[in-house]
């Protein structure tokens, strides 16, 4: 088991790690209200790999790991993820029309 101190080594290893073997790697996210600690884990039962903070702001950073596991999930362990970033996916889906009285 790994605890890593850079956010940036964290994604590339757990990448990494995805890619080499998808079929078999797990991501786990685990929260303590009460310790305020967020704990992000990502295993192939064979190596482990976890991040440990307590700071608000890496929320947003996990909100893009996410959207980084889901693409290489989606697309395989080959898609080019250079271009995701949950915020501007975000912005790109259009807002749904209600369905409003008929004039």
């Amino acid at each position: 088991m790994v605890y890593f101190d850079s956010w940036d080594e964290f994604v590339s290893k757990s990448v990494e790690l995805f890619r080499n073997h998808p079929n078999t790697t797990r991501y786990v996210v685990k929260y303590r209200h009460c310790d305020g600690k967020l704990v992000l884990k990502v295993t192939d039962n064979h190596e482990c790999l976890k991040f440990k903070t307590d700071q608000a702001q890496d929320a947003k950073k996990m909100e893009k790991l996410n959207t980084i596991f889901f693409t290489l999930m989606t697309h395989g362990p080959d898609a080019d993820i250079s271009d995701v970033s949950g915020k501007e996916q975000a912005e790109q889906q259009q807002p749904k029309k209600g369905r409003g009285r008929r004039q």
